[in-house]
């Protein structure tokens, strides 16, 4: 049997950026601009994180980072356009727990495997959900939250990112849990979500702490809840869902993280 040629993608989560890349050219690596491709409409937290770390590339490599916006399918049309890019390290793109998680078990002919098709090198951020509501919807806190959802849920909107995107597995966890089926309203990404749900066109989402802490900071959106252990430092008055008063049953748990597991390389 020939021997597999061997090249390398890999992903930054949360960002997770891939890289293609080919042992022949490393001494080369880079002699031209890299595309560091973001699977969401501008103005969210994975555009944000892309941003900020495409900076930092661009400077300790010497060369341009191109970001691209390419939203669509919660994440999962960048994320088949990077997977069958060349893999010659200059096509990297920002992955996410949607896109190299929830979205594969959403949508069975996404002609990529998260795990075959990418090796993650790094992971650029980290940080919980918080579930908003509009600012004056009918309740400040999560077990009211609940409550109120499990009786007007035939009423209430939920906005997020796609199906398959983070946004869109969170609050899917969440209605899970709680045991309703809300409305929702599927997006291009984070930020054009949030902003139906500040407009007050939305009722509700579950996204990350970056997209949502300045609304909440400026009354223009109502945090509930923050999931993980401990509050966070920017909204240290919004309980976490394991605290008693915040949660409507004991164990309710954390709704995800931006994390990606840890695995060997393919021979």
């Amino acid at each position: 049997m020939a021997p597999r040629k061997r090249s390398v993608r890999s992903l930054l989560m949360g960002a997770l950026a891939i890289l293609g890349y080919s042992t022949a050219s490393a001494a080369d690596y880079p002699n031209r601009n890299i595309t560091l491709v973001v699977p969401f409409a501008p103005g969210g937290t994975t555009d944000i994180v892309a941003r900020l770390v495409g900076a930092h590339m661009a400077k300790t490599l010497g060369q341009s980072i191109i970001v691209e916006n390419d939203a669509g399918a919660g994440g999962t049309v960048a994320s088949r356009r990077v997977a069958q890019a060349a893999a010659d390290g200059y096509t990297l793109m920002i992955g996410t727990l949607g896109t190299h998680g929830a979205g594969p078990s959403q949508y069975p002919n996404l002609k990529y495997d998260p795990r075959r098709d990418f090796t993650p090198i790094g992971q650029t951020s980290e940080m919980p959900f918080v579930l908003v509501t509009r600012k004056d919807f009918p309740t400040n806190n999560l077990k009211e939250f609940v409550e109120y959802v499990k009786r007007n849920q035939d009423k209430v909107s939920e906005a997020h990112a796609g199906v398959g995107s983070e946004i869109h597995a969170a609050c899917t966890l969440l209605q899970s849990i709680i045991g309703t089926k809300t409305a929702r309203v599927a997006y291009r990404g984070g930020a054009p979500a949030i902003n139906d749900v500040v407009g007050g066109q939305v009722d509700f989402a579950c996204t990350v702490l970056a997209t949502v802490a300045p609304h909440v900071q400026a009354g223009s959106l109502k945090a509930l809840a923050v999931t993980g252990p401990e509050r966070v430092d920017v909204l240290k008055d919004i309980p976490t869902t394991a605290e008693p008063h915040s949660r409507r049953r004991p164990g309710l748990p954390c709704l995800a993280r931006r994390t990606f597991p840890k695995r060997s390389n393919p021979s």
